[in-house]
C-alpha cells in the first residue's frame, strides 16, 4: 500500500481495520460452519460428487464434468471449460458440508445453462479484472521503489475500481447459486429436511466471505480516492 507520509498510514488504517475485522469474522464463520458440518454424515452416504453429478444430470448438463482438483476449498466452476471442479474432500466426503459445497458449484453450472445475466456480466469481466490486478500490482511496486506513486494515483484508481465492480457483481452471483442449489438439493430429494440447516449454515457463511471481500475492495478504493484527493490540497 503506498504510504508515503503518516497521513497516508494513519489513512490506510482507518480505512483497512473495518474490512480486516469483518474478513477474520467471515473467515472463522466459514471455518466454524465448514468444519462442524463435514463431520455430519448424510443418510444417504452421498458424496459430493455425486450430488454435483445428479444436479447436473437433472438439468439436461450430462456433457458437464465433475472432476477432482487438489487443494482445500479449491471447488469451482470453469465457464470457459464447461466443467465443475471439487476439492478432494467435498469430491468424496459423504457429509452435508461437501454435498452443500458440491451443490453450489452446480448451481453455477445451472447459470450458466440459464444465461443468468449477471453471470455473463462476471464472465466478461475476468480478463479486464485480471489486466486490472497486474496493472494495479506493477503500479504500486513500481511507485514503491521509484517515487512516483502519487502521479500514479488516478490509474490505481481506475484499475482498483475495476476490481471493485468485479466484486460488487461477483456477490450476487454467488448468493445466486447458492439458492438454486438448495432449490435443487430439496427438489431432488438429496437433502433430508433435518440436513437442509446444516446446508444452508454452510452456503451462508461461503456467501459472508464474498460479503468482506466487496466491503474490503469497496474501502480500498475509498482510501485511494481519499488519498489522491488529500495529495492536491
Amino acid at each position: 500500500m503506498p504510504f508515503y507520509d503518516s497521513h497516508s498510514f494513519y489513512l490506510y488504517i482507518l480505512f483497512a481495520l473495518p474490512g480486516l475485522l469483518i474478513g477474520i469474522w467471515a473467515q472463522i464463520r466459514l471455518s466454524h460452519a465448514y468444519g462442524k458440518f463435514s463431520q455430519v454424515p448424510m443418510d444417504s452416504r452421498m458424496t459430493g460428487a455425486e450430488a454435483a453429478r445428479e444436479i447436473l444430470d437433472q438439468a439436461g448438463l450430462a456433457n458437464v464434468p465433475v472432476a477432482e482438483v487438489p487443494g482445500h476449498l479449491t471447488d469451482h466452476y470453469d465457464p470457459t471449460k464447461r466443467a465443475l471442479f471439487l476439492s478432494t474432500d467435498n469430491f468424496h466426503g459423504q457429509t452435508v458440508a461437501a454435498v452443500g459445497v458440491a451443490a453450489h458449484e452446480a448451481g453455477h453450472a445451472l447459470q450458466h445453462q440459464a444465461a443468468y445475466r449477471l453471470f455473463n456480466v462476471r464472465m466478461a469481466l475476468v480478463p479486464v479484472t485480471q489486466f486490472a490486478n497486474t496493472a494495479y500490482a506493477g503500479l504500486l511496486f513500481l511507485g514503491w521503489f521509484m517515487g512516483f506513486l502519487k502521479i500514479a494515483l488516478p490509474i490505481i484508481i481506475v484499475s482498483f475500481a475495476c476490481i471493485t465492480l468485479f466484486q460488487l457483481v461477483t456477490l450476487p452471483v454467488e448468493f445466486d447459486a447458492s439458492k438454486r442449489a438448495k432449490e435443487q438439493l430439496f427438489r431432488l430429494g438429496l437433502v433430508h429436511e433435518h440436513e437442509r440447516a446444516g446446508v444452508a449454515k454452510v452456503l451462508d457463511a461461503a456467501a459472508l466471505t464474498y460479503v468482506a471481500a466487496l466491503v474490503t475492495s469497496i474501502l480500498t478504493l475509498l482510501y485511494y480516492i481519499t488519498l489522491a484527493r488529500d495529495s492536491r490540497r
